[in-house]
């Protein structure tokens, strides 16, 4: 387990950009561009830049990872100084972009810097500016963040949910387990031998913690902002939703112990349906690495699939 991944972070180094949280967010993730998206896809770019030049002073509604980005800017407010950037990274042309700029203003976003690559990947950018988590719908460029070692997931557009303005704080965060937080390898177990040898491996090994996955270190970051603040006003809430069950939870406590990251809420599942305790929780974004507990999800919170590593 890499400390560079789990390093903890002083007060006196969040002033710097480069200990500051840094959120890369595509547009369509920010906003809902479903109908955009369909001119896109069904009628090619030019007709594409031609409405959301026409249309540039049309205010366009929340998207499924806008109560994220609402929360984490609010942090900022509670916090008295920057805490959070926010990012837009678009592969939309400059052109294009000024309906997303106005939205932005017409919502009061605190976003003041932006990428915009007219169609090409974005994924070169991620590390130039340092992003601790990126959130998009196109695959591609998740894929790419993931392989770089950069948290990400893509997000479920067309999925918004109602938040009202007393909602967004505390921030929630929900996340599953295993290729999530924690790296694939019991998860393999699972999948090349059956529940049974993955039971017996995680009760073999309860007391090694397990190998960080792609969220361990965005987690660390934010458990160190929830350490600024009493425990019983913090600003943040995190929960773990898993489908992991007894006797193969006592490696999980373990691991959050050794990498000293606070988890407020923990569910062990052992399989069932996650819907009800998402539903409950109410996280301005969960985050899983199937696709059997994100489409659900979505219906009721925003959702985000992580996918697996390419090794090269």
């Amino acid at each position: 387990m890499s400390t560079n991944i789990l390093r903890s972070r002083s007060s006196d180094e969040y002033q710097t950009d480069e200990y500051r949280l840094v959120v890369g967010i595509s547009s369509r993730a920010l906003f809902d561009l479903t109908h955009e998206n369909t001119i896109f896809e069904t009628e090619g770019v030019e007709a594409y830049c031609r409405y959301q030049i026409e249309h540039e002073n049309d205010v366009l509604p929340p998207g499924s990872g806008f109560a994220l980005v609402k929360a984490l800017l609010n942090l900022n407010t509670l916090c008295g100084e920057e805490r959070v950037e926010v990012v837009i990274m678009s592969q939309n042309s400059p052109d294009t972009s000024l309906r997303v700029f106005n939205s932005i203003t017409h919502y009061g976003l605190d976003i003041t810097r932006a990428v915009l690559v007219s169609g090409a990947s974005l994924s070169p950018y991620l590390e130039a500016f340092r992003t601790d988590l990126f959130l998009s719908a196109d695959e591609a460029d998740v894929q790419s963040a993931i392989d770089a070692g950069i948290a990400a997931g893509i997000i479920y557009c067309g999925c918004a949910h109602e938040y009202r303005q007393g909602d967004y704080s505390p921030i929630r965060i929900a996340f599953d387990g295993d290729a999530v937080l924690f790296s694939d390898e019991a998860e393999a177990i699972f999948r090349r031998s059956g529940l049974k040898a993955f039971s017996e491996n995680e009760h073999r090994h309860a007391l090694r913690p397990l190998s960080a996955g792609p969220f361990a270190r965005f987690l660390k970051i934010i458990s160190d902002l929830q350490s600024e603040f009493p425990a019983e006003s913090s600003p943040i809430r995190t929960a773990l939703v898993t489908a992991r069950c007894v006797p193969a939870h006592e490696r999980v406590i373990r691991t959050l112990r050794a990498w000293n990251v606070r988890i407020d809420e923990v569910f062990f599942l052992g399989g069932i349906d996650k819907q009800a305790i998402l539903k409950a929780f109410a996280p301005h974004i969960f985050f899983d690495d199937q696709e059997i507990w994100t489409i659900p999800a979505a219906r009721f919170v925003p959702a985000a699939r992580v996918p697996y590593r390419h090794i090269a």
